[in-house]
C-alpha cells in the first residue's frame, strides 16, 4: 500500500467509527423514545404517582402529552405533572407548568383547582418573617385571584383562611423591622412601618402592639397629643390588651378613654 493510500486510510477508519457510533446512538434514541400506547403511559404515571414516585410520575405524564399532544389524556396529564412536581416539592416546575395549562385551557373543568394548586405552590414557600417575604406577596396575590374568580368553590374557601394568614406574616414583617427602627432611635422610620401596619393590615393580629409601638415612637419625639390619640385608638379597640396598659402607663395616665365611635374617628384621624 503506498503512503498516500494508508493517510487516506487512516484517515477514513476514524470516520467509519463515529458514524457508526452515530447510528448506534441513533438507534438507542429510537428504541427510547418509541411512540406507546397512551394508556400505557399514562397509567405507569398513575402507578408512580400511587407509589410516592413524583419525580417518575411528572415524567411520565410529560411523556403522555409529548407523544400523544393531541389525546384527551393530554390535557390532563399537563394538569397531573404539575400536580406530580407539586408532590415532590419542585415548586420551580409546578408553577410554570400550571402557567401554561391556565394559559392553554381557561375553560377546563379544573381550571379552578390548577389556580388553587399554583397559589399553594407559593403558599407553601413562605419563609420565616426575617427572610424576604416575596413569595408571601405571590401567595397572597394567587390566593386572592382564586377567591375572585371561583368564589363559591371549596378552593376559595380555603384560599380566604390561608389569605388571612399570608396577611398576619406579612404585618409580622413590617413589625419586626418597625422594632428594629425603634430599637436603634430611627422613631420617623418605625412609625412608617407601624403605621403601615395599622392601615393595610388592620385585622391581623399585630394591631395592638403596632399602635403600642406608635405611642411608644411619637412619646419619644416629644409627640404627646399624637401619643395620646395612638393611645386612645388603643384602649378603644382593645381596651384589655396588656398593649393598651403598657401604652396608658407611658402617656401618664393621660390617654382617654373614649366611648363613642365619633369620638374614635376623630381620634384615629388625627393620630393617622
Amino acid at each position: 500500500m503506498s503512503a498516500f493510500s494508508q493517510r487516506v486510510t487512516r484517515a477514513i477508519v476514524p470516520l467509519v467509527l463515529v458514524l457508526a457510533v452515530g447510528a448506534c446512538a441513533a438507534d438507542e434514541d429510537s428504541e427510547r423514545f418509541v411512540e406507546r400506547p397512551v394508556q400505557d403511559i399514562y397509567n405507569e404515571a398513575l402507578d408512580a404517582l400511587r407509589a410516592e414516585d413524583y419525580i417518575v410520575a411528572a415524567e411520565r405524564f410529560d411523556d403522555v402529552e409529548r407523544q400523544h399532544p393531541y389525546s384527551v389524556w393530554a390535557v390532563k396529564a399537563s394538569l397531573m405533572a404539575a400536580f406530580a412536581h407539586y408532590q415532590a416539592t419542585n415548586y420551580d416546575a409546578a408553577v410554570p407548568a400550571l402557567d401554561r395549562f391556565i394559559q392553554l385551557h381557561p375553560g377546563n373543568a379544573d381550571i379552578a383547582y390548577a389556580y388553587y394548586l399554583r397559589a399553594l405552590c407559593f403558599y407553601e414557600q413562605i419563609s420565616d418573617v426575617v427572610r424576604d417575604q416575596l413569595n408571601t406577596e405571590k401567595a397572597e396575590a394567587a390566593l386572592n385571584e382564586v377567591v375572585r374568580r371561583f368564589p363559591d368553590t371549596p378552593y376559595a374557601r380555603d384560599a380566604r383562611l390561608k389569605v388571612d394568614l399570608t396577611r398576619d406574616h406579612l404585618a409580622g414583617k413590617e413589625m419586626g423591622i418597625g422594632r428594629y427602627y425603634l430599637r436603634r432611635g430611627h422613631y420617623l422610620a418605625a412609625i412608617q412601618r407601624f403605621r403601615r401596619v395599622v392601615e393595610t393590615y388592620e385585622t391581623t393580629s399585630h394591631i395592638p402592639e403596632a399602635l403600642h409601638r406608635l405611642t411608644e415612637a411619637y412619646f419619644a419625639l416629644g409627640l404627646t397629643e399624637e401619643a395620646t390619640k395612638a393611645a386612645a385608638v388603643l384602649g378603644h379597640n382593645y381596651p384589655g390588651s396588656r398593649w393598651y396598659a403598657d401604652s396608658f402607663a407611658l402617656v401618664g395616665g393621660a390617654a382617654p378613654k373614649p366611648d363613642e365611635r365619633g369620638f374614635f374617628q376623630r381620634a384615629f384621624d388625627w393620630a393617622f
